[in-house]
């Protein structure tokens, strides 16, 4: 089923927490609302469940109209942050708990929970309390609970949270492939941004309530549209300037660091701009269109990648990935060296 947003604004007091959103979710989608702490996120997301009213606009499933019905009006299934699971009931009493709610017959509802249980690979732990399992199988429990009512819709609150990064990474991608099995239309919010381009189809970057860019992942990576959405999603160096010229295949921008070539945006000559390319576009040594000269300040080994930060002359930082430290010595702090960058991976960005 998809989703249609239009306009929807939520405020609290004088504060608007949403912006006046539009959005077209696609039957089937995994869609995520990514963003920092309070930009709107969770709130737009307890507006589509129903837990918060819209002050404006609407919000269609279908054809269907649900911004002014209930949430057990609306036929979705919620995961939540902290899993909301019943301590003194069983895997089996949360599981089945909104089926014996619709008085479903006894029949139906084992059929349910057998099936629930199977697709997040938990049968057998039926009559398990909650304290009594990890929290990967906790996260598994509530994610049964939405499924098991064949909802049109699943919306899912950073249920990923709570877990540590190991267990995190096998669960969403559990989370995934049973999406895609199932082929729900799938909401997820989130404020990790690795999170948020490994699992889904379209991401939706939020700021202060307002969405600054909706993209596939690829998409919002290699062309993000300002430079908040370029800082949040990634790691970026940053250098400001004002283009001098533009061309069809590449544009002159005046920087700190002197002349730099980039890729041509909607920029005009005279603008100002920030210039954004990523660590690891760029090269120590070898040959470029761009060349800076500076100084290692930092070495910082990450496991699969060393980052340098390389101190310019003008007193910029740019951060600098080896892909292979396994084949590199590291350099120390003081040493000099040139970094170079193509100006296909140097974009041109508003500032905001």
């Amino acid at each position: 089923m998809n989703i249609v947003l239009r306009e929807v604004t939520k405020r609290f007091g004088t504060t608007t927490a949403v912006d006046r959103v539009s959005l077209d979710i696609g039957v089937g989608e995994m869609f995520t609302l990514l963003g920092p702490s309070g930009c709107g996120k969770t709130t737009l997301l307890r507006m589509l469940a129903g837990f918060a009213a819209v002050d404006a606009g609407e919000i269609r499933f279908g054809d269907r109209r649900v911004d002014r019905l209930p949430p057990y009006a609306r036929n979705i299934g919620m995961v939540f942050q902290n899993y909301a699971l019943w301590p003194h009931m069983t895997v089996r009493g949360n599981v089945t708990y909104g089926l014996r709610l619709r008085k479903l017959t006894a029949a139906e509802i084992e059929r349910r929970l057998a099936a629930g249980l199977a697709r997040v690979n938990l049968t057998g732990l039926e009559d398990r309390y909650p304290g009594q399992l990890s929290g990967g199988q906790q996260q598994r429990v509530a994610l049964a609970r939405a499924l098991v009512l064949n909802p049109d819709i699943l919306l899912l609150d950073e249920p990923l949270s709570n877990l540590d990064a190991k267990i995190r990474v096998q669960v969403r991608g559990e989370i995934r492939t049973l999406q895609r099995d199932l082929g729900i239309t799938t909401v997820y919010v989130t404020h990790d941004q690795e999170e948020a381009l490994s699992l889904s189809d379209r991401v939706a970057v939020m700021r202060e309530g307002r969405v600054q860019q909706v993209a596939a992942p690829k998409a919002l990576y290699e062309r993000p549209a300002n430079r908040f959405v370029a800082d949040f999603v990634g790691t970026n160096n940053f250098i400001p300037g004002i283009v001098k010229e533009c061309a069809a295949d590449v544009a002159v921008v005046e920087t700190p660091l002197g002349p730099i070539r980039a890729r041509p945006g909607e920029a005009a000559p005279g603008d100002s701009c920030v210039l954004a390319v990523r660590p690891e576009n760029v090269a120590l040594g070898g040959a470029g269109e761009n060349i800076v000269e500076g100084r290692v300040r930092l070495a910082a080994y990450l496991g699969n990648t060393l980052r340098y930060d390389i101190e310019t002359p003008a007193g910029l930082v740019l951060k600098v990935d080896v892909g292979d430290p396994w084949q590199h010595d590291v350099l120390p702090a003081g040493r000099r060296v040139r970094v170079t960058f193509a100006a296909s991976v140097t974009l041109i960005l508003r500032g905001d």
